[in-house]
């Protein structure tokens, strides 16, 4: 009998939720980087082990927003958790519960809908700090599981899921068994520009920054990418190109890379550099670079 399930993995930022994700599946369907609220919107993640398909739902991490585009994200988070079958807390195995955790156990209270708590990082931490935390979310939650991981390393992973396998329920799939996320190539190339721009550039201004992919021919052995990068200052924009572009250069260099191992292709990127002021504080803005709840 075939089994499935919708279960999102949620939790604050930078705690290392895309990272889990990436390392269940075996492959890098989600960007990560060292800065907090990289992921922006739903990813779904599809690992079928014999007669069961699992499908883990990458979320924002929840945060008090400080602009519309932190609303949108707070906003998917919430949402995709009210539509899971069962869902995955990840926390630092570090400190003891905060007010992002306690506000993610008060509506698994409410909805009655199991959950696995990922206790991450525990590579970082001694024991004794471990079990004050793992007894700080026991006296919080009945947890249908608690697993201390270390998602970067790959440890207890395959605990995960054999604890998420108990919360199947019998059903059809909902994908290919072949399929491993639900994400255009598309999407998925801008995203990696967008991780590069993370890890290129320091502060405020990734944080800024939206990516079109304005043109993508797929030719075979050769994949052609025009993408334009939105930032929301002029100045923003000088920093992004770099003198003598060399900092854009450095980006599409990186990209590439990434994108070559992707599409198992030769990559020909052409990027572009263009301000649209305040994008993230309007709805419409935030619509135009795609971030919608479908």
């Amino acid at each position: 009998m075939k089994r499935t399930g919708f279960i999102s993995i949620v939790g604050r930022p930078n705690v290392g939720k895309s990272t889990l994700l990436n390392s269940i599946l075996g492959e890098k369907i989600a960007i990560v980087s060292p800065k907090p609220q990289t992921t922006r919107t739903r990813i779904a993640g599809i690992e079928t082990r014999g007669e069961d398909q699992f499908v883990f739902l990458d979320t924002p991490g929840i945060f008090k927003p400080q602009n519309t585009l932190g609303d949108f994200m707070v906003k998917v988070a919430n949402s995709t958790m009210q539509e899971s079958d069962a869902v995955i807390l990840v926390a630092d195995a570090g400190y003891r519960p905060g007010d992002v955790e306690e506000k993610i156990i008060e509506y698994l209270k409410k909805s009655g809908t199991p959950a696995v708590l990922a206790l991450n990082k525990v590579d970082l931490y001694r024991r004794e700090q471990i079990a004050e935390a793992i007894v700080a979310y026991a006296e919080l939650f009945d947890f249908h599981a608690v697993v201390p991981i270390s998602a970067k390393r790959g440890k207890a992973v395959n605990e995960i899921l054999d604890e998420c396998a108990k919360l199947l329920r019998e059903a059809d799939w909902f994908y290919e068994e072949d399929m491993i996320t639900d994400q255009p190539q598309r999407q998925m190339v801008a995203e990696i520009i967008r991780e590069k721009i993370l890890r290129t550039l320091d502060k405020e201004i990734p944080h800024g920054v939206a990516v079109v992919i304005e043109e993508y021919r797929d030719e075979g052995s050769i994949v052609r990418i025009r993408a334009e990068i939105f930032c929301e200052k002029a100045s923003h924009k000088g920093i992004l190109v770099g003198k003598n572009g060399e900092t854009l250069k450095r980006i599409g260099s990186y990209a590439r890379e990434d994108m070559e191992k992707l599409l198992d292709a030769q990559v020909y990127l052409n990027l572009w550099v263009k301000v649209k002021e305040n994008w993230r504080e309007s709805a419409r803005g935030i619509l135009d670079f795609g971030y919608t709840e479908e």
